[in-house]
C-alpha cells in the first residue's frame, strides 16, 4: 500500500511538472542557445535544467510564473559547470564603467530590424546582455531577474537602464555607419537643407 501511494504520488507530480514546466522547452532553448551559441550545448542545458528542475519540483510554488524559475534554474545550472569547467567569467567594474561613457541616451533609429538590434545586442558585455534580454525579450520581473541572476535587485535596474542606454548607442553607430534609420528629426533636417540648396540653385 506504501509503495502504491508513492508511486501514485510520483505520477501526480510528474502530471503536475508536464503540465506546469514542459510547455516552456521552447523558451528555454531560445535562452540556452543565446546563452552559449552552439545547437548542441543549448540541447544539452536545456536536459540539466529540466532535469533539476523536475528533482525540485516539489519546491515549486504553484500560481508563480513557472518559466522564470525555469529560467532561473538555467542560470544556476550554467553557472555550476562553467565553475566545473574552471571558466566562470568574473564581473568586474570595468564593465560598469562602459555604460558610463556613454555621454547620453541617442533616439533609437528608425527601421532597424529586429535582427540588427539582436545583433547589436550581442556586442554589449553579457552582464548588460542577460538583464535586456530577461526584461525586454522574456517579459521578466525585476524581482524574477534578480533571482535568476544572485543579484540585488537594485542591480537590475541600474543594469537594464545602463543596457538599454549601450544598446541604443550601438544602434546609432550601426545606423551611421551603413547610411540607414534616420531619425524623424534628422530627415526634416537634412531636408531642410536639401531645400536650402534647391533654393539657393534657382
Amino acid at each position: 500500500m506504501f509503495r502504491f501511494t508513492r508511486a501514485k504520488a510520483h505520477l501526480e507530480e510528474w502530471a503536475s511538472f508536464e503540465n506546469e514546466a514542459l510547455p516552456y522547452h521552447a523558451d528555454l532553448y531560445r535562452m540556452a542557445k543565446w546563452l552559449l551559441g552552439n545547437r548542441d550545448q543549448a540541447e544539452d542545458l536545456v536536459q540539466e535544467t529540466l532535469l533539476e528542475a523536475l528533482r525540485s519540483f516539489h519546491r515549486f510554488e504553484k500560481g508563480t510564473n513557472c518559466r522564470a524559475w525555469l529560467i532561473k534554474i538555467m542560470y544556476h545550472t550554467l553557472s555550476k559547470r562553467r565553475r566545473s569547467e574552471s571558466r566562470l567569467r568574473v564581473v568586474n567594474d570595468t564593465e560598469e564603467q562602459i555604460a558610463e561613457t556613454v555621454a547620453y541616451e541617442p533616439p533609437t533609429p528608425e527601421n532597424v530590424t529586429e535582427q540588427e538590434v539582436l545583433d547589436a545586442l550581442k556586442r554589449l558585455p553579457q552582464q548588460f546582455q542577460e538583464v535586456v534580454i530577461l526584461s525586454d525579450i522574456e517579459d521578466m520581473t525585476y524581482k524574477e531577474i534578480a533571482d535568476a541572476l544572485s543579484i540585488p535587485t537594485g542591480t537590475v535596474m541600474s543594469r537594464l537602464h545602463r543596457g538599454r542606454r549601450l544598446l541604443r548607442a550601438e544602434l546609432v553607430e550601426y545606423a551611421n555607419a551603413v547610411g540607414i534609420g534616420r531619425t524623424t528629426e534628422a530627415k526634416e533636417t537634412h531636408a531642410g537643407r536639401q531645400g536650402e540648396k534647391s533654393g539657393a540653385v534657382s
